[in-house]
């Protein structure tokens, strides 16, 4: 019934690009690292309005997600989405390519039916190449960028790229390299900036734009078109259960279709707020039959993991000494602790970066545990 509704943003997009290319009142040259809770429109908002408006500037793009293929490693995702558009920029590239499995280019040799690089290659040449080929500006663009430090080789790929970056970009006052890095999970995301010995140190994480009233009062009016005159949605009942669903588009826009198309006479406002409060109780429920069925090890564990976030050491004298109290067990060993972190990583409540750095998976756990804690 909905349809596609594009809500263009396209003034974050003009000032985000300002900043890329060092022009903007915010300096984002080193790269812009934008932290959202998943579902709130990131991924939409890259491909609809900031790759259009690089296009618009003449910039060359190339967009991955990492969480397009999650079985696969992240390195291997990044470098592909180069060659791929190395091969899809360059007119002889395609044709060769369905006749010969090998091409030369420059100084490099690139096997196109094999992953990854050769070992006489690296990606700074495969960027190099591609900015000279297409003789533009490059914008890189990875999604879910914290996915990469779960392997080695994610990681090393991220040093690549801040090397490549360094490389690419000494040669002129505005850079040919910009990169943007999104992440669901702003404690993971972080995990690239905030430690010396981490790839993009001393860069700032930005908060992704939440979509706000003006959202709401776009769906409102676009989809009152097509209702009847007696029977629509105020802008006060879209906002409202806009902020029930976490300032989700796609799951307000499920519920406002469901509502629009029901037989019921009731009012369509009503039933909207009834419905996004059902679907923020079911939610929560889920979230309370999860947490129920944890040890309470594992619950104490996610409770100060959320507290001290960052900052928080699983094995550390004071940790192991806050589950002993609050459990009022006289003595826990690390293994105990460890078995039970690694249980809570494959019931997926915690990530952990293959550098042993911790964080929550679901933000929105979070948000249920303040409120399940404050109502206890």
């Amino acid at each position: 019934m909905l349809g596609k509704l594009t809500f263009k943003r396209a003034n974050l997009a003009r000032a985000y690009c300002d900043s890329l290319a060092g022009k903007g009142i915010a300096d984002a040259r080193s790269g812009l690292f934008l932290a959202g809770p998943r579902r709130v429109g990131k991924s939409t908002f890259l491909l609809e309005d900031l790759l259009p408006e690089a296009k618009a500037r003449k910039w060359l793009s190339v967009y991955v997600d990492l969480w397009s293929n999650r079985k696969m490693d992240p390195a291997i995702l990044i470098i592909e989405a180069v060659k791929k558009e190395l091969v899809a920029r360059k007119n002889t590239f395609q044709k060769l390519i369905g006749r010969i499995r090998k091409i030369n280019l420059k100084v490099i040799e690139l096997d196109f039916s094999q992953p990854g690089l050769p070992a006489n290659v690296t990606l700074s040449d495969l960027l190099s190449c591609l900015i000279a080929l297409s003789k533009k500006p490059l914008l890189l663009v990875i999604d879910e960028a914290q996915h990469a430090l779960s392997t080695d080789a994610g990681i090393n790929t991220m040093f690549s790229l801040k090397s490549a970056r360094d490389q690419i970009n000494s040669a002129h006052e505005a850079p040919d390299l910009m990169l943007v890095f999104t992440g669901s999970n702003r404690d993971k995301l972080a995990q690239l900036v905030v430690k010396k010995d981490q790839p993009f140190f001393g860069s700032e994480i930005t908060a992704f734009p939440l979509l706000g009233r003006d959202f709401t009062d776009f769906l409102t009016s676009t989809v009152n078109k097509a209702l009847a005159a007696n029977n629509q949605f105020t802008p006060a009942s879209m906002w409202d259960a806009f902020q029930k669903t976490g300032h989700r588009p796609e799951i307000l826009r499920q519920i406002v279709g469901s509502v629009a198309i029901s037989n019921n006479a009731g009012s369509f406002s009503d039933l909207l707020k009834q419905n996004a409060t059902l679907w923020q109780s079911k939610l929560w429920e889920e979230y309370e039959h999860e947490y129920q069925v944890l040890s309470p090890l594992q619950q104490i564990i996610l409770m100060l993991l959320i507290q001290h976030e960052k900052a928080w050491s699983p094995f550390s004298e004071s940790s192991m000494q806050q589950y002993q109290e609050i459990l009022k067990q006289p003595a826990l060993s690390v293994s105990t602790v460890q078995t039970a972190i690694q249980s809570l990583r494959d019931r997926g409540f915690i990530w952990q970066s293959s550098r042993g750095a911790y964080a929550l998976e679901d933000l929105g756990f979070a948000q249920w545990l303040q409120h399940h804690t404050e109502t206890a």
